[in-house]
Parts: C-alpha cells; structure tokens; sequence
C-alpha cells in the first residue's frame, strides 16, 4: 500500500508541477530554518491538539456546569419568591440570596421586559440561555454590556421583573487565561532554546563551508578546527585530508615542470652552441628555430609552474595591478584605453594575477592596434573585461584555445605568437583563486575575455 501511495502522490505531483515549485518556494532555504521548522511544526500541532482538546472538553464543561448552576440557583429564588406572601417575606428572600449566591437580585414590581428577539451570539450567553431554558422556564433577556465583569439577566414572572447582577466569575473558569499563557509562554520558551541549540549545531557547518570557498578561491586556511556533531566532524576532515592531497599533488606537480625545465635548460644551451659552430644554412635555421620554441615551451613550462608554486594570497590593489600591466603594454607602443571603477581590492597571489593579466592583454595588443580595459565590481565579484579590435577567435574556438599548446595558427612561429601556454596558464591562475576566464565577440569588433574573481 505505501508504493501505491507513493506513486499516486509522484503521479499527482506530475500533473501539477506548480504544486512542488510552491512547496518549495514556502518551505526555508536553509539548514537552520528547516531543521528549525522540524523541530518546532510539532511542538505546534500537539499545542494546536491541546488547546482544542482543552476548549472542546474543559471550557465547554465548565461553562455549562457553572452557567446551569446560576440558572438553578435564579430558578430556586423565583419559585421561593412566588411562594412568599408579603412583600416582607420577598426582601427577606432577596436578602439571604445575595448573601449566600453571591449575585445582586432586585425586584420590579409590575415591570414588562419588551417583546423582542434577542440575539445570543456568543458561546457563554447561548450555554446560559439553555440554563434558563431548562431550570427557570420564563422569558428572560441577557445583557452581557451593562457593566464591566458583570453580566445582566431580567426574567419575566407574574407581576414584575427579577433582576439577577452576575459576576463574570460566577459563570467560566479564569484557567481558560492561565491555560493558553502558558502554552504560548511554553512555546516561546521551546522557540528560544531551539533557536539557540541549532545556532550551535549549525555554525561548524558554516565554518566548514566558509573554509571550503576560501580553500577554493586560492586563499589560506590555517584556523579551521574540527567542532561540532560527528557528522559534522567527519566532514570536517575529510575536508582537511582533501586539502592536504590537493596542496600535495599541486606542489609535485610544480616542482616536476620547474625541475624537468631546469634540467632542459643544459642540453638546449649546448645544443645552441653547437648551431653556432656550424655556421648559417637552411637546415640551421631550421634547428635554431625549433630550439628558440623549445626554449619558449620551458619558459612557459616555468611561468607554470610559477604560478602553482608557493606563493601566499595577501589583501591586493588590484588597481595598482592592473595599472602596471596596462603601463608595461603602452611603453611598448600599444594604445590602450584602461577604465576602473573605484577601488578594488581582494586577497590575491599578485604575481601570478599581473602574468594572467600580462599574457591576455599581451595577446589582444599582439593581434589588435587597439586595446580596451575596464574592471568593476559586479555583485559578489570582480570582472575585469578586455576588448581588442582584432580578427577575434571563431566561437567554436572559444574553448580550445585554453587548451596547453593549441594554436590557431598551423606553425609555431614566433612572428605569429607563442607556443600556447598563454591562455592556459592565465585560466590555471583564475581558477586557483575560485574564479574564471571566459571569452567571447567584443562589441569592439575583435575579442572579448572576462576574467571574473570572487570577492
């Protein structure tokens, strides 16, 4: 039967996908709210229970007990009235009732209560009026407005009105406040004490996310300490034995590149002396030429590993940044606009973000007259866009250009640019500080890249 429900209520959920989008869009976001929302939806229900429970059989039991009971004890003065003879005997009457009832009765002679409807709205004037239904049997009318916690009830008898003053008290329990202060207090108490336990519970898992974003834009994390529930512990360090793995693995790798490319540095020297010995010739040059791109690819291989290598992110002017590359471009004699927008500083490993910014606007001044440089805060980041006049990139291209050793062009000559490691190197440095290089068309006419770094 429970797969059958369960189908009936994906099926049902198939036919209204409004109704999976509302739920989702009423229920909290976070961990905090819904576990917040767990622990308290049925401390509410079972008040919700009680308090029905409590008006359906206490208040409605009490009320009728207590309104039937002066209804009675109304029935009991006017059959002794109507047994009294004298007027004597009728003020002695009404005398010892309000002694020993604690209600006010007086007496009207040759009064008429007026032939009218009256309206019993609430639930303490209909339970009173099948009182006097049942015990006093006369007409009878009920003012719950002549005063303050009291209540007005005139019958009608033979020659006159019998007016009763009842005392609010007299006619439902004052446990009916106590009773729903103290749920409400009870609720508010649980309220705080859940609050301030998921507070608790959830903070290690915000420091853990917190490290986690940090630990993913590239940014030192030495203070993490492992707290909280053993779930969250568990995570915890995994988290830390992941980070230790990765810092491993990117520092072999870094002091790989930079030791093969030390290495290759001997050979390619003797090999270059050596070309030089033997004079000018087409295969000469030929040989120069590969050993001039294998000396790029080092350098590259270097620049690589350079910007994986040790290096601590540290609070970074960014503008100051961008300035001397910007600065370094135009005394080569390339023009190029720079516009930045306020101040822009963010924890950065700055030698390795001024060789990104370097290798993109070194390609757009390669391949452009024009330059175009502009960076700003947009949101919870830091967009720094270049825009060249060029020939552009075919959008096919987009991304295999950020590919190691790709090139556009079919050769490897250095008139027509480098070895392929530009692009490559400055995404691997974007990335290791948590964010991205994108390219696209400029509206320029040439090439666009967005480099984008989380604040």
């Amino acid at each position: 039967m429970t797969a059958i429900h369960e189908l009936t209520a994906r099926s049902y959920i198939a036919r209204h996908p409004g109704l999976g989008g509302l739920i989702k869009r009423i229920l909290p976001q976070t961990l905090f709210g819904r576990s917040l929302l767990i622990i308290v939806t049925p401390v509410i229900l079972l008040q919700v229970v009680a308090t029905w429970i409590f008006y359906d059989r206490h208040w409605d039991t009490m009320t009728n007990r207590l309104a039937f009971a002066v209804a009675g004890e109304i029935g009991m003065v006017i059959e002794q009235l109507e047994r009294d003879a004298t007027i004597t005997q009728r003020t002695d009457t009404l005398a010892m009732a309000g002694r020993n009832m604690d209600l006010i009765i007086t007496f009207e002679p040759d009064a008429v209560l007026p032939n009218q409807h009256q309206d019993l709205s609430s639930l303490l004037e209909r339970t009173l009026g099948m009182g006097l239904d049942e015990r006093v049997r006369k007409p009878f009318l009920i003012d719950t407005r002549v005063a303050s916690n009291w209540i007005e009830i005139r019958v009608q008898m033979a020659d006159g009105v019998l007016s009763v003053m009842a005392p609010e008290r007299r006619l439902f329990s004052s446990t009916t406040y106590i009773f729903l202060l103290w749920m409400v207090g009870a609720a508010m108490v649980l309220f705080a004490i859940a609050i301030i336990f998921m507070r608790n519970q959830i903070r290690p898992i915000r420091r853990l996310a917190a490290a986690a974003d940090a630990f993913g834009k590239g940014r030192d994390v030495t203070r993490f300490k492992l707290e909280g529930a053993t779930e969250v512990r568990l995570a915890a360090a995994a988290f830390l034995i992941m980070r230790e793995r990765i810092q491993r693995q990117i520092s072999q790798r870094t002091e790989m590149l930079a030791g093969v490319s030390h290495d290759l540095r001997t050979p390619l020297t003797r090999m270059k002396i050596q070309l030089e010995l033997f004079g000018d010739g087409p295969d000469v040059d030929d040989l120069k030429a590969d050993v001039i791109d294998m000396e790029q690819m080092i350098e590259g291989y270097l620049a690589f590993a350079r910007g994986e290598g040790a290096e601590t992110p540290v609070p970074t002017d960014l503008n100051r940044l961008i300035n001397e590359v910007v600065s370094s471009v135009r005394r080569d004699g390339a023009l190029v606009d720079l516009h930045v927008e306020g101040e822009l500083w963010l924890p950065l490993r700055p030698n390795s973000i001024k060789r990104c910014l370097a290798n993109l606007v070194g390609n757009a001044r390669r391949y452009a007259e024009h330059v175009w440089v502009q960076a700003g805060r947009r949101e919870d980041a830091i967009e720094i866009t270049i825009d060249d006049d060029g020939p552009g990139i075919p959008a096919t291209s987009h991304e295999d250009v950020f590919r190691p050793f790709f090139r556009l062009e079919g050769s490897r000559n250095k008139a027509t640019g480098g070895v392929g490691l530009g692009l490559t190197i400055a995404r691997d440095v974007v990335r290791s500080h948590g964010g991205d290089i994108t390219l696209g068309t400029s509206p320029r006419g040439g090439l666009r890249a967005v480099v984008r770094l989380p604040v």
